[in-house]
Order: C-alpha cells, then structure tokens, then sequence
C-alpha cells in the first residue's frame, strides 16, 4: 500500500510503501472494546477498603448476659448489624487489572489503524520539527489539516523542544512516543499525525 508523506504546511513531499496487514485489517468492535477495558483497569487505583468485624476497634466481650434480658443472643458489639460494627462483604483492596494476550494487543492496535485509515484519519509526515516555539505559527500550519483533535506519534529520538511547547498552548492536541502507543488515545482523536520514521518503527513491532 502506497502513502503520502506530508510536512507541517500539507505540502505532499514523497509517497511511503506500508503493510497491508496493519492498515487492511478487518476491524474486530468487540476486541478494541477489551483492549480499552484492559487500559483503563490498569489505571484504577483498587485501595478502597472497609474494616470487617475482626478489624473494628473494640471489645469482643458480649454486649449483655446470654439469658435473662428478653434480647436475643449475641456474641459481640462488631457484629455487622450493630451500630459501628464491622462491615460484611465490603470492599477490599484488590488489583483491578485484567489480562490481554500479546498477539491480542497486536491485533488491536492493527485494528484502531485500520478503522483511522478507512476514514482517512491517519496522516503521515516527514517531521515534526519547528524552529521556534510559536503557538501562533504552530496554529497557523494546524488549520491547513482541518481538524477538531489530533494526536502525534514520533519516536524518543525525534522530539522537538520548539514543536512540543509551541503544540502544548493548543487545546485537544496530544502526543506520545511509539513506545507508548495505545487504542484509546488514537480513537479518542479525530486526526492521527504519523512521522515517517515512527511509522517504519511501528511496523517492525507489529509485523
């Protein structure tokens, strides 16, 4: 599959061989859905907790005498259906994470590229560098994309200080590293901006 490489003024600057598999994938809902599920449990935090009757500060002795006072029995004031007792079944801390398969992951990702790239979501640059770090220039370039949200893709090595603060003024405009590529935050944008190198990048690990 051939793809056009642009640069910041949407001026198509040379034409890019991609893999079929990754941007053809047949698009799996269900799989996505399980991937971001697999995303967000990762960022629950799982430290609520509850005291249960063995933890309640207090004696364990009975309340009052087994016999003679017309009450029912009881055992101990931490019981849980006294006032101030322990609470039964309540929530414990615990790890929210849940699992996903390698290969699941792969997919997924091949999945979210596949359904940007049959809306034409997915743009491909040379760069994204920019000399100084003017919002107003930056801004400038971005209306020539038409878009409402954008996240930008490029590897550690490529990150330019100037395009990163000039970008950080703009409201709905995201990056991330290839490194941490996930399915939420490209389908929670409307445009994807690709470099060239990060995209090469991204389909070694794929493939």
């Amino acid at each position: 599959m051939k793809y056009k490489v642009f640069d910041l003024d949407n001026k198509e600057i040379e034409e890019i061989e991609l893999n079929d598999s990754i941007f053809s994938q047949k698009v799996f809902p269900d799989l996505i859905n399980n991937y971001i599920k697999f995303q967000m449990s990762k960022h629950r935090s799982g430290n609520h907790k509850v005291k249960s009757r063995s933890e309640v500060r207090g004696k364990s002795k009975k309340p009052f005498a087994q016999k003679g006072t017309g009450n029912a029995r009881q055992g101990s004031s931490k019981a849980p259906h006294f006032r101030g007792g322990g609470i039964a079944f309540g929530p414990v801390v615990r790890d929210h994470s849940i699992k996903l398969n390698k290969k699941e992951k792969k997919l997924a990702l091949k999945c979210a590229f596949s359904a940007k790239h049959k809306k034409n979501e997915i743009i491909i640059l040379k760069d994204i560098s920019l000399n100084k770090p003017k919002t107003k220039i930056l801004n400038t370039k971005f209306k020539k994309f038409n878009f409402d949200s954008a996240i930008f893709i490029q590897n550690k090595d490529e990150i330019n200080k100037n395009f990163i603060l000039a970008s950080s003024n703009i409201p709905k405009v995201d990056h991330i590293l290839t490194e941490g590529l996930n399915v939420r935050d490209m389908l929670s944008h409307q445009k994807i901006f690709i470099t060239k190198n990060a995209i090469q990048n991204i389909e070694k690990k794929l493939i």
